[in-house]
């Protein structure tokens, strides 16, 4: 085994941000301080940290030949393996406010048809030769089941047996509740809102949000899958492994923007896993990379020169 990571993204985006000199104001015309655009879906998003942290890193993603993306995603320096397909990969749009508020308008993406689909998943496999992790990420998109990321897990274990990587999923909704039903990840990473609908709950405006996530989570782990990495906003982090629960506090920022904080907290826990770190650095180095994320505007990815020297606190947690 390497040090290598894939990251695979179903549903990339052009990631267009906008940043405005005032609040967003519905039915009106509004100026823009600036605007930027990034290859972006939420595995390119871990593609991306990767990289400019040293790790050796593959990004399968569906796009064409002449797709715009391709040019984005190569300007990026994302090392990538392409399945060419007859749609354009979508554009996302965020505006954000000064306060830091976001909001969001995510495009559904092109239909993938059964032969795009299965070369997805083929491309998957091959590209899962001796790496350290593979991360399945973000939505899926039209033309693709729900249990799109199970069937590609279940095609990477088949070839390669017990060198299989171990698998990352940060996703949502019916695509995070198929593949944790049949997939068994060894790690997934939602926020407390993914993860309460995941296990039939709502959370609502008094509830303890640390307290009821580590409850939560201990409803899938160990049983279906390995490990959850909760990441919980001005919260901090969890981390909820078979051996127990650790929490990090959140150090204090200013907001420019929350795009990309999660995918960057994910970064930061693989970037430290494969340097051999233990469990309380991984979440430490994962809510530095979450936390450097949101005070950065727009899509913008954190480089290691971004993180700050914070003291991040980490300690058991028992609920």
């Amino acid at each position: 085994m390497g040090r290598m990571i894939v990251t695979v993204t179903a549903n990339p985006s052009i990631d267009r941000a906008v940043r405005l000199d005032g609040p967003l104001v519905h039915g009106e015309v509004q100026r823009a301080l600036d605007a930027r655009e990034d290859a972006g879906g939420k595995g390119v998003n871990v593609a991306r940290a990767l990289r400019s942290a040293g790790v050796e890193t593959i990004a399968v993603v569906p796009c064409a030949d002449d797709d715009p993306f391709r040019l984005l995603l190569e300007h990026e320096g994302v090392p990538a393996r392409r399945v060419p397909v007859a749609g354009r990969v979508r554009a996302n749009l965020t505006i954000t406010d000064p306060d830091g508020t976001t909001t969001k308008l995510n495009m559904p993406g092109p239909r993938l048809s059964e032969t795009e689909t299965s070369a997805l998943v083929e491309a998957i496999s091959v590209s899962a030769e001796g790496a350290e992790w593979i991360v399945f990420a973000g939505s899926l998109p039209p033309g693709v089941g729900d249990d799109f990321y199970s069937v590609a897990i279940a095609a990477v274990r088949e070839r390669w047996g017990a060198r299989a990587p171990k698998i990352a999923v940060d996703t949502s909704g019916a695509a995070l509740e198929r593949v944790v039903a049949g997939g068994r990840p060894d790690l997934i990473k939602p926020n407390e809102l993914e993860l309460a609908e995941l296990v039939g709950e709502t959370l609502d405006g008094g509830t303890d949000v640390i307290a009821s996530s580590a409850r939560l989570a201990h409803l899938l782990v160990p049983h279906r899958v390995g490990a959850a990495l909760v990441t919980l906003g001005g919260d901090g982090a969890l981390l909820v492994a078979p051996d127990g629960v650790l929490r990090a506090h959140a150090p204090r920022i200013t907001v420019a923007s929350t795009v990309g904080a999660g995918d960057s907290s994910l970064a930061g826990y693989l970037i430290a896993d494969v340097s051999g770190a233990d469990a309380t650095a991984r979440l430490r180095r994962a809510v530095s990379y979450g936390a450097a994320a949101a005070s950065l505007p727009g899509t913008q990815i954190p480089t290691p020169g971004d993180i700050p020297a914070w003291d991040i606190a980490v300690e058991p947690y028992a609920s």
